[in-house]
């Protein structure tokens, strides 16, 4: 990856929907040596995919929480067996394992109080190998971002 390989991806990243020749005009190239570069990008998987990123709140879904989670039983069949059923939840929009005191961290966008009781219904009872899991809401952000440095 070369200066402009990179150039194109922070382009790509902050705006996706510019034209191919609006991004050849950026980094000083032809729009089918720009097309190229997007392509290979593409093939080698160094971009993963191209999405549309909603308004949150605009989509109804202004209520951000941050869950962490300990878990009863610890190992890889357990964490792996709660990480799948959280994949499931459309309102958790990311799902970790993670080091430290906790064994799980979710990111959910929500509607309102009743999906996250709701929610916690279906992610916490008895069987979900849960210990125990705490809510901590988001008042204000100071920064979200979905780049990544190039």
């Amino acid at each position: 990856m070369d200066r402009i390989d990179r150039k194109l991806l922070a382009l790509l990243q902050k705006d996706a929907a510019r034209t191919n020749a609006e991004l050849a005009a950026e980094v000083g190239l032809s729009p089918s040596s720009c097309l190229r570069r997007i392509r290979r990008l593409n093939a080698t998987g160094v971009i993963d995919r191209v999405v549309a990123l909603l308004n949150p709140a605009k989509a109804g879904r202004s209520v951000k929480a941050i869950i962490t989670v300990e878990l009863e039983r610890h190992g890889e069949q357990h964490v792996r067996r709660f990480l799948d059923l959280v994949a499931r939840e459309p309102t958790v929009t990311q799902a970790y394992s993670v080091s430290g005191a906790m064994d799980a961290l979710l990111m959910l966008r929500l509607k309102d109080m009743e999906e996250l009781d709701a929610l916690t219904e279906r992610l916490f009872r008895e069987e979900s190998n849960v210990a125990r899991y705490y809510t901590t809401f988001v008042i204000r952000t100071g920064k979200e971002t979905t780049e990544i440095p190039v």
